[in-house]
Parts: structure tokens; sequence; C-alpha cells
């Protein structure tokens, strides 16, 4: 009997997409880098760290809006966003 050829996905299971990609880092990873940013961005460079903050928190959750999926996600974006604001302000003239 003649084996198909080229039809051999039985032994790798990641060619039927069982598993996800192995490139970059992982969404808890993400959540936490974002932490890190965000929680230094309130005491130097708060213009750079919290923009980054704001990306990796978000891409951590999935891209969307999803507070249950991460807490270091979630506090990576809210301490980005404030962090961002107040670095605007900052820039601006304003002071609080």
């Amino acid at each position: 009997m003649m084996a198909s050829f080229g039809q051999r996905t039985r032994g790798y299971p990641r060619s039927r997409g069982r598993t996800g990609t192995r490139d970059g880092l992982d969404r808890g990873t993400l959540g936490i880098i974002g932490t890190i940013c965000a929680v230094a961005g309130f005491f130097t460079l708060g213009i750079i760290l919290g923009p980054a903050a704001l990306v990796c928190g978000w891409l951590s959750m999935g891209r969307a809006w999803n507070p249950r999926s991460s807490i270091p996600a979630l506090i990576a974006v809210v301490l980005g966003a404030i962090d961002t604001l107040l670095a605007l302000l900052w820039l601006g003239g304003m002071s609080l």
C-alpha cells in the first residue's frame, strides 16, 4: 500500500492548527511589561512609557476591552492612560 504523497499531518499537530503560534511574547508577559512601563512612566519619560504601557496592556487583553482577561493588563491600560494624559498636560504647560 502506498502512502499518500505530502499528506502527513497526523504526526504534526501544528500543521492542522491545534496549537497557536510560538512567535512573540505571550499575553501574561505583555501585561507585566505594560504594568512596569506604566509605573516607571510616572517617574520618568511618561510621554514614551505611557503609550507603551497602553499598547502592551491592550495587546495583552487581546485587542478588545476585556477587563476579566488579566489584572496586570488592566492595570497597564489604566495607568498608561493616566500617565499619557499627565504627560500631555505637562507638555502643554498646564499643571495640576
